[in-house]
């Protein structure tokens, strides 16, 4: 089978699941023939991946989230302003979108969580089937429970992740746990998507601080806490614009810019893990046995970090205030359920993308001919 990928390229989480599923689908015969990344200008889209995804790769701008002016916590209303204001760009990259599939023709459109994809199945319903994968599809599923949280956030969010599968024929949510099918919803719950090299290391028990920063502007806190602690190395990980790929601001504080292999190398090697919060870092450092404290930026990484301590992973901090963690860094952890359900995905996820699971009948997406006469002529403006 043939297959086009198209990510949310905020963080590294889905570019490490899509490189996992590639080497998968790879080692199964089938074949990618495009990868498309949604981007915006405040990241770039990390070396590690260009390098490695060995496929023709594309980008496009996409909708993300917009920092405070402090770079720490996402702002949603500034966040939902400022991309309906870019609604004109963001109908030019799903232009651009169907454009790459009619070129590739696959058979199936794997979609990592990214909303234009959804908008693309909406307007413009292309021929191949679209399987949808991330995490966020548990928050579509019936028992999820949600931390204590704004209702018009979680609406919001669950609103957001309807929008990324509209006419989806499955998605795929990624679980810490598993839980049953909704099939009536078309959602499968499957073991997250580790890289090889994750699941192949040996973890030691060093004598560093490791931590993952999706917004650089923690690292303000990061730097004052260990100023007060000078005894403790940390090693923090960044994709700040500008930075060198090692910064050293001390003996014992190092800032590293995202690097796969060099993070899993420090991952394997350190007492205890610092993170915004994101699914697949928490997942790595569970799988390896390590206490994590985590900090959500947002109301999604507030659903991630919930639903991670509920499996056993660590616990929930508002700030990088890193105490906590170097309390919990002498403490054994056993993560064997974790690591056993892990092991199950290859077969877990591969039979969902067998020819006769994907026959089901898409969801109908029926367009007024207001809608119709509008992306089209959007489409004539921007002389595509």
């Amino acid at each position: 089978m043939k297959f086009v990928f198209i990510i949310q390229g905020e963080g590294r989480g889905h570019l490490t699941q899509a490189l996992a599923l590639r080497r998968k689908l790879a080692d199964q015969g089938h074949s990618v023939e495009a990868v498309l990344v949604g981007r915006s200008k405040a990241r770039t889209i990390p070396a590690f991946f260009t390098e490695k995804i060995g496929t023709p790769l594309y980008s496009f701008e996409s909708p993300n989230f917009l920092p405070t002016a402090r770079n720490k916590q996402a702002n949603l209303w500034k966040s939902i302003s400022y991309n309906l204001l870019r609604l004109p760009v963001y109908g030019k990259s799903m232009l651009h979108i169907r454009r790459i599939i009619r070129e590739k023709q696959p058979d199936v459109v794997i979609n990592f969580y990214e909303l234009l994809t959804g908008f693309t199945y909406f307007f413009f319903r292309p021929a191949p089937a679209m399987v949808c994968i991330a995490h966020q599809y548990l928050f579509l599923h019936p028992d999820f429970e949600f931390p204590k949280a704004g209702p018009v956030s979680l609406g919001l969010l669950k609103f957001f992740t309807r929008m990324t599968a509209w006419g989806a024929t499955k998605k795929l949510a990624l679980s810490f746990v598993k839980m049953p099918e909704v099939p009536n919803r078309n959602l499968f719950v499957v073991p997250p998507l580790l890289r090889q090299e994750v699941m192949d290391s040996e973890p030691v028990r060093g004598h560093y601080l490791l931590g993952y920063l999706l917004n650089s502007g923690f690292s303000e806190e990061v730097i004052a806490w260990q100023k007060a602690h000078p005894e403790v190395n940390l090693q923090i990980f960044w994709d700040k614009k500008g930075e060198p790929e090692e910064k050293k601001v001390n003996p014992n504080l190092f800032f590293h810019q995202i690097n796969d292999r060099k993070f899993l190398d420090y991952m394997k090697g350190a007492s205890a893990y610092a993170t915004t919060a994101g699914f697949e870092s928490v997942c790595e450092a569970m799988y390896l046995n390590k206490p994590i404290l985590m900090v959500p930026t947002h109301v999604e990484q507030e659903c991630n970090a919930y639903d991670a301590m509920r499996a056993g992973a660590g616990i929930v901090s508002s700030s990088f205030e890193l105490d906590q963690l170097v309390s919990l860094a002498g403490k054994e952890t056993d993560n064997s359920k974790f690591r056993f359900w892990a092991k199950q995905a290859d077969w877990l996820i591969l039979r969902e993308f067998r020819e006769d699971l994907l026959q089901t009948e898409k969801p109908v997406v029926r367009l007024t001919n207001l809608l119709t006469r509008t992306i089209y002529r959007l489409g004539k403006r921007l002389s595509i």
